[in-house]
């Protein structure tokens, strides 16, 4: 029982510390890793708290979907800009 009670205070301090620090990240591709390790965490309370099916929502979506997600539209963004530059090099070269 007091195991129980210090691990939940333990995940809970981690959940403090982590909350602030995603939203302080301000490198988009570090707050996707910090938004998943954020979600580990969660998941890791929830189940803590004996709430196993939300635990394992919280892990497909937090920890898993939701970075895969950011991280694809940064890829997506990166390449938009990188073929953007390309045509405006090309429209400047040729004139």
């Amino acid at each position: 029982m007091a195991l129980t009670v210090a691990l939940q205070l333990v995940a809970l301090c981690l959940l403090a510390v982590l909350g602030p620090g995603v939203v302080l990240t301000r490198d988009p591709v570090r707050q996707a890793i910090a938004v998943s390790f954020f979600g580990l965490v969660l998941a890791a309370t929830f189940f803590l708290f004996r709430a196993p099916d939300v635990a394992l929502s919280q892990l497909v979506i937090g920890a898993v979907a939701l970075p895969l997600m950011i991280l694809l539209a940064l890829t997506k963004v990166k390449n938009r800009e990188a073929e953007q530059a390309q045509t405006k090099q090309a429209e400047e070269g040729g004139s």
